[in-house]
């Protein structure tokens, strides 16, 4: 196979990736497939050819697989938001419990495992994000009566997300699936007074355009927050925030921001009060988190209950124990985890996240639990041990990257009875449990599917010291 855009037929597509690429075989050399799910036997119009791999799109279907269903949203093989929608719920959650066993056992080389748990499955898997960012812009890309990656662009202002290598264009979307109502109705009265107002859409390569982007936060509890973001102050900026409060009356917190910057990131510019209080309030058991317009807080608020409830879980507290919460973001598994401790130690490189933590702690009365602002790998040495007590549980909860090998290298040398690694990322999670088997024993392991129709995947793992 030394040319590229050959046909390959009936290819039987026996696996997928983490990255969401279906996975066959031809002639012993492995096949990367789009818009395939396990079980299909197609026709693959290959793309790409390198030694070792080939990669294509499937354009025949000989056999379409038992798991595949049919998507529910329109925009699916254009937008890359629920890659999964064409595999049945069952399957996805076999697909993900798959991912962490792969990355466990050959990524991290890990041996004496337990049994990995089934993946704990979202309670809805539909409308479950609680935040949604939309962008703004000048070309979009239309939806063209197929499902599978035929796509127009055209010169029209859109608001909807960015297109995957195509970070100028944005697609145009009519209605998202993955957060519900009013955040629909918002980016439709928003988009619509724009257009009737003539308000230029942003064009991202020649830094111009007023409207830049729309961010809208849910809660449980019915408070609805929207942010809308401007390239800059102009007089009918707050006739578009009036509008838009006005026609969608349950916003209950609208905020707007002001980004001349040439990139999106708007975490770091101050946030303006158009109505509300400035925040929102989610409830997670018997706790509640005041959520700010910059604030971390887990995307599926059904689904975070389970993870925390897990966390405390394997923790195994009693109320006499002295507990650290590494890479603590906002606190939220600390204060989860609060009444069960005699103290939570939280340590976050995150000023603002660290602020929300204390705010949040002293929201719901809660005493025993102190955070910490610093870098993990420099803050967390013998003199902190020493100052705040050896700990008899440490829950961890990285970023993507992992954690930093001077912090696992300090976990082996403190020794606690007993770790909890939660992990957005099964690869380096399994990197560092590599590091941490001389000093541990692996005794569960639990997936949890935060993000359903994604090759995404939560993993919680128990670790107890050897004796």
């Amino acid at each position: 196979m030394k040319n590229d855009n050959i046909l390959l037929e009936n290819i039987e597509i026996t696996g997928i990736t983490p990255e969401d690429k279906a996975m066959g075989k031809h002639d012993g050399k492995v096949i990367f497939v789009d818009n395939a799910v396990p079980g299909d036997v197609v026709d693959v119009k290959i793309y790409k050819s390198k030694k070792s791999f080939a990669k294509g799109s499937a354009v025949k279907w000989h056999k379409e697989s038992e798991i595949r269903r049919k998507p529910h949203c329109e925009h699916f093989g254009l937008c890359g938001g629920c890659k999964w929608q064409d595999i049945n719920y069952d399957a996805q959650l076999n697909f993900k419990q798959q991912i962490v066993k792969e990355a466990f056992e050959h990524i991290g080389k890990l041996e004496n495992l337990p049994t990995i748990e089934s993946t704990l499955g979202s309670p809805i898997t539909e409308f479950y994000r609680n935040k949604l960012q939309f962008a703004a812009c000048s070309k979009g890309l239309e939806y063209d009566e197929s499902f599978y990656n035929k796509m127009r662009f055209v010169e029209k202002d859109s608001i909807g997300f960015h297109v995957a290598g195509q970070f100028q264009r944005v697609l145009d979307v009519n209605k998202c699936w993955h957060q519900a109502e009013p955040s629909n109705k918002i980016r439709m009265v928003v988009k619509q007074f724009a257009i009737e107002n003539k308000i230029s859409f942003h064009d991202v390569l020649k830094h111009e355009g007023l409207l830049r982007e729309i961010t809208i936060r849910t809660t449980t509890l019915g408070e609805v927050m929207a942010i809308v973001c401007f390239y800059y102050e102009d007089e009918i900026n707050e006739k578009l925030l009036g509008h838009l409060q006005q026609q969608v009356p349950e916003i209950t917190t609208l905020l707007y921001v002001i980004n001349p910057k040439k990139n999106d990131f708007s975490g770091d510019l101050p946030h303006h009060l158009f109505s509300g209080k400035g925040f929102i309030v989610e409830q997670l058991g018997n706790i509640k988190y005041k959520i700010s317009p910059q604030s971390f807080f887990q995307t599926n608020s059904y689904q975070a209950k389970n993870l925390y409830s897990i966390t405390k879980e394997l923790a195994g507290l009693t109320g006499n124990e002295n507990v650290y919460d590494l890479y603590t973001g906002t606190g939220s598994i600390a204060l989860y985890l609060a009444d069960g401790a005699k103290k939570i130690t939280g340590v976050e490189y995150v000023q603002s996240a660290i602020d929300d933590a204390k705010e949040n702690a002293a929201f719901n009365n809660i005493s025993n639990c102190n955070f910490f602002v610093g870098d993990m790998a420099k803050i967390f040495t013998d003199d902190f041990i020493a100052k705040n007590e050896k700990p008899d549980v440490i829950i961890t909860d990285p970023p993507r990257a992992g954690m930093h090998t001077d912090v696992v290298q300090m976990l082996c040398k403190i020794a606690a009875p007993r770790i909890v690694y939660v992990s957005c990322n099964p690869t380096t999670q399994a990197r560092d449990l590599q590091l941490l088997q001389e000093i541990y024993t692996i005794k569960k392991i639990q997936p949890v599917d935060m993000f359903p129709h994604t090759p995404h995947v939560e993993c919680v793992v128990l670790m107890e010291k050897k004796m």
